[in-house]
């Protein structure tokens, strides 16, 4: 757990006003933990669609590598660029 604000879950049920407005105000995640051992996290939608964007292009890049082990066709930079803007678009739709 790696969080640096770690709460039980009293917190969460007894404050969750205020403690999404922390959240939101502040961008941090909040760890919730239930007897003792973590559970949730609870993060701003911002910092959620940062970490969606960073997880498609890792899997990109992973692919990326994948196929120039293999041996497979490379890409231009425009290529590459139109596809990683495409695989943001289709993670930030609903």
């Amino acid at each position: 757990m790696k969080g640096k604000n770690v709460r039980p879950i009293t917190d969460l049920k007894n404050h969750t006003k205020e403690l999404v407005q922390e959240v939101s105000d502040s961008g941090e995640t909040v760890v919730i933990t239930q007897n003792g051992t973590p559970r949730v996290v609870v993060m701003d939608v911002r910092r959620h669609d940062q970490l969606q964007d960073t997880l498609a292009m890792l899997k990109l890049l992973a692919q990326s590598q994948d196929s120039l082990a293999k041996g497979e066709r490379t890409y231009s930079t425009a290529e590459v660029k139109r596809r990683a803007q495409a695989a943001l678009r289709r993670f930030q739709e609903p």
